[in-house]
Formats: structure tokens, sequence, C-alpha cells
């Protein structure tokens, strides 16, 4: 393959970030980044990273500036609102045991601004408000055209735009488009100021007859928590028949009702949670509603010039906490792959596709079961998970399981040990 000398990236999200910087440094490549929005992202909820993707971003060199804004959670105490506690469940401790690191929650925010900083230590430009209208591939270069007319070309192009990604609807495979998950969630960050520090040094968890409401702090202090509401929500109807609509007018309701609509939920429970949940949604000013998409697995992932990366190619529902770490280990294998100077560009994206789908496969699996979770349930159906939790969670931990790895071993998976041979 002849050098590749120059890449374009689509989408300034972490998974365009960490591939900028790992194929600049990794494989010399001249890298530009185009970003649709018209400024960096600053909202969003906080994101969770396992031992994987924390090995890898440790290997960037990113590690100790995340560690020094994020909340370093090893474990989730998982409670009833009627009948108090249920189990404490590990996270990560096995993992962590075995690959040297453990799990980061950390504002989405914070993640971007570690990424974007490296990015211009690197000297790697990133334009905004350039969206994508058309690809155009030739035997020796790719050229992609923007919407204000400009164009760029390169020996190749990137797509890291997420699950509404313009280069695999304009160009990949425009077949594959996202499906509704049937879980929605209401999210939001507050002050811990005066809660009580249980929920500043782990995550807790409560089960409802409608869903699952978590808490976990996401700043280094724990000043910062993080909570949402993950529940079953149909898709809503319009009077315009248009879904976004529909999308848009629900969104309107979650947003004015939110407080209603959890403080219905813990005016039925008991004890000090009670209390401190109601505290918790009173100091909440700001509230997301996110309707959870997912890709359909299968699909192209790419063409002669260009590949897709992280969620443009294969976005999962979030239940697995593997989003970021999916894209990292796609941007460590692209990167190793393409310093195979016997490989071809075209050899180089089905040796990509062959490794990471039977993984992808697994992981978005885990993610839709643990999605299931959050499906309403009567009062009778709840106090049985409840139950099962209870005796789960207690005979693993009585049993010392954990030493096991069990439910910990996707966590310990090395992309960079993965065999590449042909």
């Amino acid at each position: 393959m002849p050098t590749l000398k120059k890449a374009i990236i689509i989408g300034a999200g972490p998974a365009g970030l960490a591939a900028a910087l790992q194929l600049h440094r990794n494989n010399n490549i001249a890298i530009t980044v185009y970003e649709l929005r018209p400024e960096p992202v600053t909202i969003g909820g906080a994101i969770g990273i396992f031992p994987n993707g924390m090995r890898l971003l440790h290997r960037m060199g990113l590690y100790e500036a995340l560690l020094a804004r994020g909340s370093c959670v090893t474990h989730l105490e998982m409670h009833s609102l009627q009948n108090g506690d249920i189990a404490k469940v590990d996270m990560s401790s096995w993992a962590h045991q075995q690959t040297g690191f453990g799990y980061l929650r950390i504002c989405r925010r914070d993640l971007q601004d570690v990424l974007l900083t490296a990015v211009a230590e690197e000297h790697l430009p990133v334009s905004y408000n350039k969206r994508i209208v058309s690809v155009t591939e030739s035997p020796t270069d790719v050229t992609v055209t923007f919407s204000d007319g400009s164009t760029d070309t390169a020996d190749i192009l990137i797509g890291c735009d997420g699950i509404h990604s313009g280069v695999r609807r304009l160009h990949v495979d425009p077949s594959i488009v996202p499906e509704y998950s049937g879980i929605a969630g209401t999210q939001s960050i507050i002050q811990s100021t005066d809660l009580p520090d249980a929920l500043k040094t782990h995550g807790n968890a409560f089960m409802t007859c409608n869903g699952l409401l978590a808490v976990m702090p996401c700043s280094a202090a724990g000043d910062q928590l993080f909570w949402f509401f993950s529940r079953e929500t149909p898709i809503p109807h319009s009077e315009s028949g248009e879904a976004r609509d529909g999308w848009e007018e629900r969104r309107q309701q979650e947003v004015a009702g939110y407080k209603d609509t959890i403080r219905q939920l813990i005016d039925s429970g008991k004890g000090e949670w009670r209390e401190t949940l109601t505290e918790m949604v009173n100091r909440t000013e700001f509230i997301g509603f996110y309707p959870i998409f997912r890709l359909p697995l299968g699909g192209k992932w790419s063409t002669s010039r260009t590949v897709l990366l992280g969620d443009a190619a294969h976005a999962m529902q979030p239940h697995a906490g593997q989003g970021v770490s999916m894209a990292l280990e796609d941007v460590f294998l692209l990167s190793r792959l393409l310093r195979d100077q016997e490989r071809g560009l075209e050899d180089v994206f089905a040796k990509y596709e062959a490794i990471r789908r039977p993984r992808i496969m697994e992981i978005s699996t885990l993610a839709a079961k643990n999605g299931r979770a959050r499906r309403d349930v009567s009062s009778w159906r709840l106090w049985m998970k409840e139950y099962m939790a209870w005796a789960t969670y207690g005979l693993y931990n009585r049993l010392g399981l954990e030493s096991w790895g069990i439910g910990q071993r996707h966590l310990v998976y090395d992309i960079d040990q993965v065999e590449v041979a042909v």
C-alpha cells in the first residue's frame, strides 16, 4: 500500500478526536477534522469508561488528565424504594486487578476538553460548522464537499460522525438507518453539597416499576453528581405525523414535568432515600431528555477509501457503558492495520471489520439485554426482580465469585493483543 499522507476525519467527538491523535502519532498521517456543529460540544451528561477503554486512553497519554477530571467508581449499590438495600455490585475490581485500570465516570464536556487540548498540542486543525454534502472517490484519493461549497481531498476518509453519520448516509451505506430501542432517558448533573456521602463515593441505583433511577459522582472532588432515569417510552405521535415533531413534543413534556414524574415514584418509597432523592430532584435546574436509538447490526462499514468508526458504524444502546471504549478499540485497530505496508486499503478495511464485528455483536447484545431491565413491570414483578437481585448478588459476594471475573471478562479485552495476521 502506498504511504498514506493525509486523512480527513468527519466528526469532532471522542471517536474523531481520538482517531486524529492516534493516526497522527502512530501513523505519521496529516489530519484535518471537520465538525458539523458551530463550536465544541459543551452539553451532555456524564460518560462511563470501563478498564478496556481506560487502558487505551493511558496509552494515548491522557489517563492522568482524565483522572483529574472524573470520578473513579468502584461499586454500585442497589436499593429498593420500598424494601431498603438490595445489594452491593462490584463494577470492575477483577478487571482492575487484571489491567491496572478501573471505571471512570466523567462529564462529557471534560472528556472533550482533554481530547481537544491534546489535539491542539499536536497542532491538528479542527474546523467547525462544516456540513458534509457529498463524497467522491477515485483510485488515488477521496474528496469531500461541504455545504458552504468548500472541498477537501485526502488519501482516506474516516467517518466518526455518530449515529446520524452523514458519511454513512451519503456514501457508505444509506440503507442503514437508526432504530428506536424503546427506551428513553431523562438526566442531569447537579451539585452534591449537603447531600449524603453515599452519593459522592459510589454509584446508587433504584429499580422501580417504571424504569431505573441511578446516581453517580462524575467529578474528581465528588462535588458533581450525574443522575438519570431510564425507562420504557413508546414512540410518540404528533399532530403533524412527523416522528421528529413527536419526539420534540415529548421532550417538551418531559422537561416540563420531570419533577412531578420522578416525585411520584419517590413518594411511594420509604426510609432515608425518599428524602435524599426528593432533594436531589428539587435542586435540578437543567434536564435533558434523550430517546435512545441504535443501529441495526450489519451493513457496510467501508468503501474503497472510506471507513466508519464508533457510533457511525455500530451505535448501540448505552446500557453496557461501552460507547467510548468501542470507538477507542476501533481507532487502535485501524491505526495498527494501517502500519502494515503489505496491506492495501480494502484489505485493511476488510480485516478491520472481520476483527471488530464479533466484538461489537457481543457488547451490543449485552447492552440490549441490560436495556430490557428498564421496561415497565407490575409491583409484584418488581418485587421478584428485587428479590432475585438480592439473592444473586448476595451469593456472588458470599462465595467471592468476583475472583473468577464473572461478568467482567469483556472488560479486560485488549485490542492491541488481537491477532491480525492473514
